[in-house]
């Protein structure tokens, strides 16, 4: 167990996922997600191509193994870990299982829902927010990603 304010030790592990995630040919994203007290409850990386599920990304997953893990869709005080900036859904996710806190590498300026493009983890309107701290080791992340995203284009992938 780590100290949960040692956000480069847990951003370590999601950037473990992320390559593992890339090794399956799958968008370099990884995620984990802490006890309250530092414990891994759960770490995970992208697998929509590998599942055929377009939910399949890493924070989903790693949110449904942490709440089986626990019998409780709920993981209060858990802070989630990903290396990229989680889109709308993802967001969603986190504020319906009252994760704490959000923990992310690199903003995605096309889909992030934490604050790039839009922020829903303090809507008023919510029963529920999400502390967000953005750009821990943002530039092992972004690497990562476009490093990813330039190979697929010089292979002539989509």
């Amino acid at each position: 167990m780590a100290p949960l304010t040692d956000h480069d030790y847990f951003m370590g592990i999601a950037l473990e996922e992320a390559l593992a995630g890339r090794e399956e040919s799958e968008v370099p994203v990884g995620a984990v997600l802490a006890s309250p007290g530092g414990e891994v409850l759960a770490r995970g990386h992208n697998r929509p191509i590998a599942l055929c599920d377009p939910t399949a990304h890493a924070e989903i997953l790693v949110l449904r193994k942490a709440a089986a893990a626990a019998g409780n869709y709920r993981l209060p005080g858990s802070v989630l870990y990903v290396t990229l900036e989680p889109c709308a859904m993802c967001v969603g996710a986190l504020l319906q299982a009252r994760v704490r806190t959000l923990v992310f590498g690199a903003p995605d300026p096309k889909s992030g829902a934490a604050g790039s493009v839009v922020d829903l983890t303090k809507v008023d309107a919510f029963n529920h927010y999400v502390e967000v701290i953005g750009g821990i080791r943002m530039t092992e992340c972004s690497k990562l990603l476009k490093k990813f995203f330039l190979d697929r284009r010089l292979e002539g992938k989509p």
